[in-house]
């Protein structure tokens, strides 16, 4: 288990809900990844996420899947692609991705409480 934190460190993370718009092969991510660009509604916008989720997921499979997202990291450089979201998963036994999502539409952009 991690150390404890306060409510107060929970609420610096800022994370929103996104509908992925598009989603594309990775081919030069040194891992297998898809490039994901995720509306996170009006106030956040349209962000890009590099995501290292191929085992249990088709770039098809993930357009108009609603996705949780942490909007307030600094952007990351991963090859030529510009990272500006953490997009959230759990490891399944063997180590691969699976993605966080929601159980029931909400709009894009609101915040976990």
């Amino acid at each position: 288990m991690a150390e404890e934190i306060t409510y107060a460190d929970f609420e610096r993370v800022d994370i929103r809900v996104g509908t992925i718009i598009e989603a594309s092969p990775f081919p030069e991510a040194r891992k297998p990844a898809y490039k994901l660009v995720i509306d996170f509604g009006p106030e956040i916008g349209i962000k890009k996420s590099s995501a290292q989720i191929t085992v249990h997921y088709t770039p098809e499979s993930l357009i108009g899947r609603q996705v949780l997202g942490v909007v307030n990291f600094p952007p990351r450089q991963i090859g030529p692609v510009r990272s500006e979201v953490l997009t959230l998963g759990f490891e399944d036994e063997n180590g691969a991705i699976v993605l966080t999502a929601v159980e029931q539409p909400v709009p894009n952009g609101r915040k976990m409480m």
